[in-house]
């Protein structure tokens, strides 16, 4: 196997079983909906507290951490480059979710900075890891929003758990509207041409 091919991080529908398209698509639209509703969840209820925010963003980095690994490990599409990377960052996420979820009570600095990192990370891995289909620009545009979420977050003063609130859930809702949409064009041309030939 060639440096290339191991080192190289694109995700290629083409490669794909029909099975495997369809579990990537879950996967991404999974994760786009759990990030709109605790988005919106965040939104509503303003009465929130420190800790319930802390267990609600752990949750949502725990459940996109695991959904990433599991792609990392189950998609034979994706150069190995791109599966180490997802199952790496898989990790990292699933590992600050966790700390945020057992450390509710902890201060809101402490907060912001594992949920700025935590976006920043998300953000990371969507733009190396692309796709060659239809759904590369989404990918993008999902990162750029994590990235900046994630820059916000760490370097804007946040010095009320309101201000967090608002960032965070309107946050989550973009970039789950990015996932949902990634979710419906993921492999679609892939699918287009099995059907033609």
């Amino acid at each position: 196997m060639s440096t290339s091919v191991v080192f190289a991080l694109s995700v290629d529908p083409r490669r794909m079983s029909s099975r495997e398209i369809t579990g990537v698509r879950v996967a991404f639209a999974v994760s786009a909906l759990i990030a709109i509703g605790l988005g919106t969840i965040l939104l509503v209820w303003t009465t929130a507290t420190l800790s319930v925010i802390a267990v609600l963003f752990g949750l949502y980095f725990l459940v996109s951490g695991a959904l990433r690994i599991v792609r990392g490990i189950g998609s034979t599409g994706s150069a190995a480059g791109g599966r180490v990377l997802n199952i790496v960052f898989g990790l990292i996420m699933v590992i600050v979710g966790i700390i945020a979820m057992r450390n509710p009570d902890g201060s809101l600095a402490v907060l912001g900075l594992v949920i700025g990192i935590s976006w920043i990370v998300e953000g990371i891995a969507a733009l190396v890891e692309y796709s060659v289909d239809s759904s590369r620009w989404f990918g993008i545009l999902f990162g750029v929003v994590a990235i900046i979420a994630g820059v916000i977050v760490l370097f804007a003063p946040v010095e009320t758990l309101g201000v967090l609130v608002t960032i965070g859930g309107i946050m989550l809702i973009i970039s789950g509207l990015v996932q949902l949409v990634r979710a419906f064009t993921f492999g679609r041309g892939n699918r287009a041409a099995e059907n033609i030939a």
